[in-house]
Order: C-alpha cells, then sequence, then structure tokens
C-alpha cells in the first residue's frame, strides 16, 4: 500500500508558498511507516523546527488499475476521507533550494494522518466537497474540491500513467491556502461537510 500524495492542487495555496503553477499534477509518495498510528498523538519529529499542517481529501483505490481514462476513474474508489500531510518546511526549504528530493521532510514516520472514510455515495458531486481544518477549535483552513486545479478523476488519470494502482492505494489530493506551524499540546480537528474525521494532538 502506498500514499500518493498531489502538490500545488489549489491556486490559494500555490501562491502564499510563493511556487510556480504547475502545467500538470506534482507528485510525491509516502510510505505506509508515514501513516500516524490510531489514537497516537503526532510528536513533531527533532530534526525540524517548523513542522506545518496540510489538511487534505483523500481518496482510496478499490481496485487495481493502470492506465485508467478519466472516464472510467470514478469505479476505482468508492471512500473519501480526510487526512494531513505534514511538512517539514524548514526541511523542505533546503532540500529543494539544493534540487533534492523532498522525501525526508514530507514522508518521515506519523508525516501522514489518515482519518476516517465515507462512502462516496453519500456525496453528491465528489467535485463539490467542502472541508477544513481546525486549530485549538480556531478554522486555519478551509476548502472545496470544487477549487482543485486537477480534479479527483483527473488525478487518477494521470497517476496511473506512471503509476499502478492497487487496493488500498491512497491519494492525497492537495491542500487549499491556510497552511500553517504546529506546536506542542494543538489539538487538530477535520471535518468533512458536516462530519468530524480526525482528532489529534501535538507533542
Amino acid at each position: 500500500m502506498k500514499l500518493i500524495c498531489i502538490g500545488r492542487n489549489y491556486a490559494e495555496h500555490i501562491k502564499e508558498l510563493h511556487n510556480e503553477k504547475p502545467n500538470d499534477p506534482v507528485i510525491f509518495i509516502k510510505p505506509d511507516t508515514a501513516i500516524l498510528l490510531k489514537k497516537q498523538p503526532f510528536f513533531i519529529p527533532d530534526f525540524s523546527d517548523d513542522v506545518h499542517y496540510e489538511v487534505e481529501v483523500l481518496v482510496k483505490i478499490n481496485r487495481v488499475g493502470k492506465h485508467i481514462d478519466k472516464k472510467f476513474a470514478h469505479k476505482y474508489y468508492n471512500e473519501i476521507g480526510l487526512g494531513i500531510d505534514f511538512t517539514a518546511r524548514d526541511l523542505q526549504s533546503q532540500l529543494k533550494e539544493k534540487g533534492l528530493p523532498w522525501e525526508k521532510a514530507k514522508s518521515f514516520d506519523g508525516a501522514a494522518v489518515v482519518g476516517r472514510w465515507i462512502p462516496k455515495s453519500e456525496f453528491p458531486n465528489v467535485n463539490d466537497i467542502a472541508f477544513s481544518l481546525k486549530k485549538n477549535e480556531n478554522i486555519v483552513q478551509n476548502g472545496n474540491t470544487s477549487r482543485m486545479l486537477w480534479e479527483i478523476d483527473e488525478i487518477i488519470e494521470y497517476v496511473s500513467k506512471y503509476f499502478t494502482l492497487k487496493i488500498g492505494d491512497i491519494i492525497f489530493t492537495g491542500t487549499p491556502a491556510g497552511v500553517g506551524k504546529v506546536y506542542a499540546n494543538d489539538k487538530l480537528i477535520g471535518s468533512l461537510e458536516d462530519n468530524e474525521m480526525f482528532s489529534i494532538t501535538v507533542k
């Protein structure tokens, strides 16, 4: 099982980090060891002083596929979730400056929160799902899948050109604006529409 993550999929997030808008989806992968264990706090790693939260809508793949056409992509998932792509921003900046891969900043143990799952059928339109992240009861990120540069089915089509999708793989579809630093004792709560999807503490 792999976690396939899409970067720079919301225009406002691209602006806040002063990045260039890509011509194609930006892809990176986290190993399954990056998944934060259920009911466990997130521990800020000792190699970073600037870890950021990034809330994202998740898609769980339910069948094996390669070179999937967009018009068939909807058949490859039936659950929608919410999670966090934790990023060691200071380390990521150092790596980017040197033209090096981001894995150390994105794929460390515990860097991926995977909340609970909701059947896709409960959403009238997967391209119009509101989601948010609260930090200590204050909303810090507000997003909607309608603002994605590449919608879910387009992501599946693109990713499957390069990687075979397998049952249980999870796609992180990108984060909206509002990312920020976490501190010890922070509480993070993610919601998809009116459904609380996860609640974690930071240590």
